[in-house]
């Protein structure tokens, strides 16, 4: 993958796409899109970017004219661990440590939340 963060409005296009799970064309992700919803030529462009980014790849079907069909190059768990892992890298010297304490201070965490959070951790795990 080229470019490997994401614009506000390419994560919004991207984030459509995921919640999809399939392949779609413009017009599947305009429909979707919020208001105030962009012209059909704004999603057209933004794609071509996200294909030139290597964020997806495109087919073409027979009897379909010239409709591109967009499938996602990666998972939305694989994009958020990546940006996570640079924030962490870029931020915070690589330590996980320096980072949760920011955001625990940051969003003024009470050791409850904390305990909570620790909780729902050992919940999922198996």
């Amino acid at each position: 993958m080229k470019e490997r963060t994401l614009t506000k409005v390419e994560f919004q296009i991207m984030s459509i796409l995921w919640d999809l799970g399939h392949p779609a064309c413009g017009h599947d992700i305009l429909e979707r899109y919020p208001e105030p919803k962009p012209t059909y030529t704004t999603i057209a462009s933004y794609m071509r970017i996200l294909f030139e980014k290597g964020f997806v790849e495109y087919t073409k079907r027979e009897g379909e004219g010239k409709t591109q069909w967009y499938k996602t190059t990666i998972s939305r768990q694989d994009y958020t661990h990546h940006t996570m892992q640079e924030v962490k890298k870029n931020f915070f010297d690589g330590s996980l440590k320096s980072m949760f304490s920011f955001f625990v201070q940051e969003e003024k965490l009470s050791a409850d939340d904390i305990q909570e959070m620790l909780n729902e951790i050992n919940h999922k795990q198996p």
